[in-house]
């Protein structure tokens, strides 16, 4: 989720959720390319923001929304992959959309229901703090939609990510156990299922600050002048420099920073919207953290992640299901099928109850999951504008 250097991969957009307040996204600026005109005109007309992003500016058709649903189209006018970010007072990321690929233009529909200024940030290389401007919502908006099946989905929703909270934690206190007992051989074998239950609600958890990158930053957060903590610092001990002096406060902080975080997550308020953007940021983190093998630089879990990125997608889908089958069946008739294809092919690279190592992967393996990849991405990022709040 604050990832490029903190977090490499591709940040989900965040599942986007409503903290308090309702979703915002936002684009980047560095020297905004807006008139007085387009500012008023932009999104409080209906249509879409346009973000030109490139390796060293972040251009808005506008800066200033009316409260509702804003539509951002982001394109990559650049020659590196690229991020777009909106974040809230002490950078807590409330959305976000990735692995924009050179040429590449993305759509992504956010529902801002009260008045606001928020940090915008666009990541050419996915590295540091990106380019930073300012978004502000004026007036206010109805949160959500009367439908009852969306209300059922929301509902569902946070019911799964209430679970997958508990687990994380439950998991977590015996991979710490092992870690302070100096139990090597124990801890490595907990480690990747410990992390699955994050994977899954990442989008979520992501939304809240600091604890992200304490809890799931890789090395590069140092030169973010952050401290190397969380699951990567003992991955690393645990298979690279053998357990160390402070291993086990490591581990005694990283089991209090994921008993805050999930308490935290049981307190968003999703919207469809943000659910169905959750969806498609965690098919965005398989593609630029774990298919890559750039996650678990040391362990090699990465197909563990993949796992839980993918089940916390479809667990997403399948809270919406009942809105997207009325709505537009033959959408739905394609998620299944895509979905069904990509978890038979990753199930293939198990041996036993088991992910094998990224490592055991050949060149054809990684292009035949990426191609499945894709083809689900692209049916999940229409979703949003199936479930917008009408």
């Amino acid at each position: 989720m604050p990832r490029p250097a903190l977090r490499p991969a591709l940040r989900v957009a965040p599942v986007a959720v409503s903290l308090a307040a309702a979703l915002a996204l936002a684009g980047c600026a560095d020297k905004p390319a807006t008139t007085a005109a387009s500012t008023a005109a932009g999104a409080g007309a209906g249509g879409p923001i346009t973000v030109n992003a490139t390796d060293t500016a972040c251009e808005l058709s506008a800066t200033t929304a009316k409260a509702g649903t804003v539509t951002f189209k982001v394109t990559n006018s650049g020659s590196k992959v690229n991020e777009f970010y909106l974040y809230a007072e002490g950078d807590r990321i409330v959305s976000e959309v990735e692995n924009i690929t050179p040429g590449l233009s993305r759509e992504l529909k956010v529902e801002l229901t009260e008045p606001g200024t928020f940090t915008t940030s666009c990541k050419p290389g996915m590295v540091g703090d990106g380019i930073r401007g300012t978004f502000t919502v004026t007036g206010t908006a109805a949160k959500g939609s009367t439908d009852a099946k969306v209300a059922k989905a929301i509902a569902d929703y946070k019911a799964f990510v209430a679970s997958e909270a508990d687990e994380f934690v439950e998991n977590t206190k015996g991979f710490v156990a092992a870690v302070k007992a100096g139990d090597v051989a124990k801890a490595k074998s907990l480690y990747a299922q410990a992390r699955h239950p994050w994977e899954a609600i990442e989008p979520v958890a992501e939304s809240f600050g600091d604890l992200d990158p304490k809890i799931d930053g890789r090395e590069d957060v140092i030169a973010d002048g952050m401290a190397f903590t969380g699951y990567h610092r003992l991955e690393k001990d645990l298979w690279k420099d053998g357990l160390q002096k402070d291993s086990g406060a490591i581990a005694d902080q990283l089991l209090a920073d994921v008993t805050e975080i999930a308490a935290k997550s049981k307190t968003v308020e999703p919207t469809a919207l943000s659910i169905a953007n959750g969806a498609k940021a965690l098919l965005d983190e398989v593609a630029t953290g774990k298919i890559t093998g750039e996650e678990e630089r040391y362990s090699h879990t990465d197909l563990w992640d993949f796992d839980g990125n993918l089940e916390g997608s479809r667990q997403a889908l399948a809270a919406l299901r009942p809105v997207i089958a009325e709505r537009d069946p033959a959408l739905q008739k394609a998620l299944d099928a895509d979905f069904t294809e990509l978890s038979s092919l990753l199930a293939k690279h198990k041996a036993g109850a088991d992910y094998k190592s990224y490592t055991a992967l050949t060149a054809a393996d990684l292009k035949e999951l990426t191609v499945s990849l894709d083809a689900l991405s692209e049916q999940v990022s229409k979703v949003p504008g199936v479930v917008e709040a009408k």
